[in-house]
C-alpha cells in the first residue's frame, strides 16, 4: 500500500485591506480548507490567520508543562513502553470482574 505524502498547507499573502473586504470567505477557506493567509500592509506581513484548533494547540506546545509531557511520552515510546491501540481498546471493552473485598468476615 503506497503511502500518501501530507498535503502542503496552502499559504496566501494578501493585502490587509483585501482581506477586510472578504473577511467571511477568508474564514470559510481557512475553517473548511485549513489554508493560511498572511495579511500584509505595505508590503510588510502584519499577522496570520489559521484555524482555531490548531492555534489551540499552538497555544498548549507553549506551555512548558505540555512540553514536558510531550517529551517523556517520546522517550517512553522510544524505549518500548508502548502497546497497539487495539489491544488497549480491548482491554477498555472487556467486561470488569467485581473487586474482591477485603473485609474479614464475622463468624
Amino acid at each position: 500500500m503506497a503511502r500518501k505524502t501530507p498535503k502542503k498547507p496552502m499559504v496566501t499573502t494578501i493585502p490587509i485591506t483585501k482581506a477586510r473586504s472578504n473577511l467571511g470567505a477568508l474564514v470559510k477557506r481557512v475553517h473548511l480548507n485549513k489554508e493560511y493567509f498572511i495579511l500584509e500592509r505595505d508590503g510588510v506581513p502584519i499577522v496570520g490567520m489559521m484555524d482555531i484548533d490548531e492555534f489551540e494547540d499552538y497555544l498548549e506546545l507553549r506551555d512548558p508543562k505540555a512540553r514536558a509531557d510531550i517529551r517523556k511520552s517520546t522517550e517512553e515510546y522510544l524505549a518500548g513502553k508502548h502497546r497497539p491501540a487495539e489491544l488497549l481498546l480491548d482491554e477498555l471493552r472487556a467486561p470488569r470482574k467485581p473487586a474482591k473485598s477485603t473485609r474479614r468476615q464475622q463468624p
